[in-house]
């Protein structure tokens, strides 16, 4: 796109030394990254065209070089991964003298670039450059989308690089695979103000960056949708911005260990810091949720639907097995575009007192499109009520205006104490960060797709924790009660099935990250065998300290997590059964109680069969692990006192 002479091509080397960025000197401003050595993949074309046909860095001009290093360090406010982290860093950057700079880092786990423009006024982006290639051999998870108005719920295509069609285009995060197997997650950080990025398919190993138009007209679908729009008019350009800017960091975590991958953290690491102050309020926890399963419950003296006599049964359920949210999911408003009103079979304000009196909070679920520009009225008339959450669906663009929605809902819904749950979304790129009160996104093809499709089986499950979770926390709604295996698996939208064992369920409690963890079946399922939940909500939601022991994209993830001084491990399989041992080195001194939750003996015939056993364990043991097809295992080690 813009012609540069960077001469002598620049290169950054990681601390460890293992991975290298140099700057190239082709006819175009790009860099290759090596891998100990080897030339993993190449970027070129990076560049910004505005509106008026300038291009930024302007062709043929020559950048000023600097070199530092750097650390980066946080301290979350929200857990996911690791409470506090610190990774050093080199870091080069070419700076134009038309107010332009490229900025590139390399960490021991990945690179990152991001364009810098200091100008004065508005800039209107008409694109922004970027072409990626990787080697002859390589080949990709793809998330292969249609168009770039999408709920980012994808399953990820594995195919050789010359197999997928030109032009055929993708969502991020993506994953590729270079040859001698090193890894390649790309996507993006620091997302605000600006579109989301997409990959199309060039006519070689290569793809190109492609974006979301600004959106000056949107309509309802058919005309009569409340839910999703006709994008009946775009300006001809990406973006309209402040000259004097940041962009997002184009991220690409690199691994010859999936292991690894799965415990990368760039993107929050890359985002920017918290806006908020005032934290204390927020309070991640697990949900009773009603939608999945149709609000099915039994053994009751009411009929069971949307009204107060049902939600009353959640709460109840709640509190007994100390869960901190209940949702209400769509129904419980008066129509779907008056959210300010209630459905008449729900006395919403006794219900808000008698969770409260519990103690659960309640979380309302709405539409993006009657929230878009009343956010201020809506969500301060919901903290008045005394609801502690939103759950905010069906946004599905990926546009410059939506992202900022996002980032506006986020800080309106902080300034009333409310958490967010973004529901029909793009994937996460930083804004839980910046607002630690958005817990989590969907962008995921998760449990729900149980009611209609075998998509979210344990093959695509266990891909999920490589790909879509580094991207950050993914709300899939784990907990279905009823297992099947591949045979024996029926859809059945109002008492839907998972693919996979009970086992490989409660796991996801552990695998996945979601500081609020949807229980996504009906109360009374769970109460038919109390052990489940029990073990569930002893399960927290945020955690000190992450590893990813062991772990091959769409086949397994052995996982531990730390919790105070209590460690959590998981184990997921596809629908191979597999003998697992793992050394348990990372337990401190002294005995620990570990309480396992596994498939039981005919779990391969009846999914839902599971056992739970105790035993003690120190760090000197090895634990031995039995995954069923579609298997899962989970234990729970606290140190007992005076052992």
């Amino acid at each position: 796109m813009v012609v540069i002479s960077v001469v002598g091509q620049p290169r950054v080397i990681s601390p460890d030394g293992k991975l290298a960025l140099q700057v190239n000197d082709a006819g175009n401003t790009g860099f290759t990254v090596f891998m100990e050595g080897k030339e993993t993949f190449t970027v070129s074309g990076l560049g910004l065209e505005l509106e008026s046909g300038e291009e930024l860095p302007a062709p043929g001009t020559k950048p000023a070089i600097s070199r530092s290093s750097g650390l980066t360090e946080y301290q979350a406010v929200v857990p996911v991964k690791y409470r506090q982290a610190s990774y050093p860093f080199n870091r080069l950057q070419l700076k134009y003298r038309s107010g332009s700079s490229i900025e590139f880092r390399v960490y021991n786990d990945g690179v990152a670039y991001r364009f810098i423009t200091s100008r004065k006024g508005v800039l209107k982006v008409k694109n922004e450059g970027m072409r990626l290639n990787f080697p002859e051999g390589s080949d990709a998870y793809f998330p292969r989308e249609n168009s770039m108005y999408s709920h980012y719920e994808r399953p990820y295509l594995h195919q050789p690089l010359d197999s997928i069609a030109p032009d055929d285009f993708c969502s991020l995060p993506v994953l590729f695979t270079a040859p001698g197997r090193i890894r390649v997650l790309f996507t993006e950080a620091d997302l605000f103000d600006y579109p989301n990025a997409f990959l199309k398919k060039d006519n070689d190993n290569g793809f190109h960056a492609v974006f979301p138009e600004v959106v000056l007209k949107a309509l309802p679908l058919g005309g009569t949708s409340d839910r999703s729009e006709d994008i009946a008019e775009q300006a001809g350009y990406i973006a309209e911005i402040q000259g004097d800017r940041s962009f997002p960091w184009r991220v690409f975590a690199v691994s010859q260990n999936d292991a690894s991958l799965a415990g990368n953290d760039l993107v929050y690491r890359l985002s920017r810091p918290s806006e908020l102050k005032d934290t204390e309020w927020i309070r991640p926890g697990k949900v009773a949720w009603d939608w999945y399963n149709a609000s099915n419950i039994t053994g009751v003296d009411f009929r069971s639907g949307i009204n107060t006599e049902t939600y009353r049964y959640y709460i109840d359920f709640a509190a007994a097995y100390g869960l901190e949210y209940v949702i209400l999911d769509e129904g419980w408003s008066k129509t779907t575009s008056n959210v300010l009103e209630t459905n008449p079979e729900i006395d919403l304000p006794e219900l808000i007192e008698y969770a409260a009196s519990k103690p659960v909070g309640i979380i309302l679920w709405l539409l993006w499109h009657p929230l878009n520009g009343n956010e201020e009225k809506i969500l301060s008339t919901y903290r008045d009520w005394g609801v502690k959450g939103v759950k905010v669906d069906f946004m599905q663009r990926a546009d410059q205006g939506m992202v900022s929605s996002y980032e506006k809902i986020a800080a309106v819904a902080a300034a009333n104490h409310l958490l967010v749950d973004f529901h029909g979304a793009y994937k996460p790129a930083g804004l839980n960060r910046a607002y630690p009160n958005v817990l989590s996104f969907e962008g995921v093809m998760g449990n729900e797709n149980n009611k209609w499709s075998t998509y979210a089986n344990p093959e695509h499950n266990v891909t999920l924790p490589f790909i879509r979770m580094v991207a950050g926390p993914m709300d899939y709604t784990p907990g279905a009660m009823r297992n099947a295996q591949k045979d024996g698996f029926c859809i059945n939208f109002d008492n839907p099935s998972s693919l996979g064992t009970r086992a490989h369920q409660v796991a996801m409690y552990v695998v996945y990250e979601s500081p609020l963890q949807m229980l996504c079946d009906a109360p009374s399922l769970y109460l038919r065998e109390p052990e489940v939940p029990e073990f569930i909500s002893s399960i927290p939601v945020v955690w000190d300290e992450t590893r990813v022991l062991q772990g091959e994209v769409g086949d397994y993830i052995l996982i531990a997590r730390r919790s105070g001084d209590t460690w959590y491990l998981a184990a997921m399989t596809d629908w191979s059964s597999r003998n697992l041992e793992t050394g348990l080195s990372f337990l401190g001194e002294g005995v620990y109680q570990a309480t396992i939750f596994k498939d039981g003996p005919n779990a391969d015939k009846n999914a839902a069969d599971f056992s739970i056993d105790q035993q003690h364990v120190t760090a000197k043991d090895k634990l031995k692990i039995t995954l069923a097809p579609g298997g899962g295992f989970t234990v729970i080690m606290s140190p007992v006192i005076g052992l």
